[in-house]
């Protein structure tokens, strides 16, 4: 379940990456980032709690709708999408946050529901501007 963070779960690494403990809300008004599906369903996880919290809406299953960003880890049947179907859907939410001056709170997408470990995804997201935070579990692909 997901809970209130404090601002000593973020620690920032050197002036670049910021971390934060898996499982918690942003408080500060961060966009949440999640691992969606491509029907926009969101029933359950990180896409519930954006459903429920942030302002995402059912039928999205990509990109920014509220204080979200939807990043497809399902197709529209709920199938999982492979590591080269994702991998667009990341750089496209990057060069999105480069341009921002919005703060982002990355979930640990695609790996819950969609079954990939941290080591499969987290490297995805190398090279991620200063305004993303994310969980402490994929500090070491970082």
């Amino acid at each position: 379940m997901y809970e209130q963070r404090s601002e000593a779960h973020s620690v920032a690494v050197g002036a670049q990456m910021k971390f934060h403990q898996d499982g918690t809300l942003p408080q500060n008004g961060e966009v949440w980032v999640f691992g969606s599906n491509l029907a926009g369903a969101h029933g359950a996880g990180a896409a519930k709690v954006a459903l429920e919290k942030f302002g995402a809406e059912y039928g999205f299953g990509i990109g920014r709708v509220g204080d979200t960003y939807a990043i497809p880890t399902k197709g529209i049947a709920l199938e999982v999408l492979s590591i080269d179907q994702i991998t667009p859907h990341i750089r496209v939410f990057l060069d999105y946050a480069w341009t921002s001056k919005r703060q982002f709170f990355v979930t640990r997408i695609g790996c819950g529901l969609a079954g990939y470990t941290d080591a499969d995804i987290a490297p995805l997201f190398k090279g991620a501007p200063a305004n993303c935070s994310f969980a402490n579990e994929w500090r070491e692909y970082l």
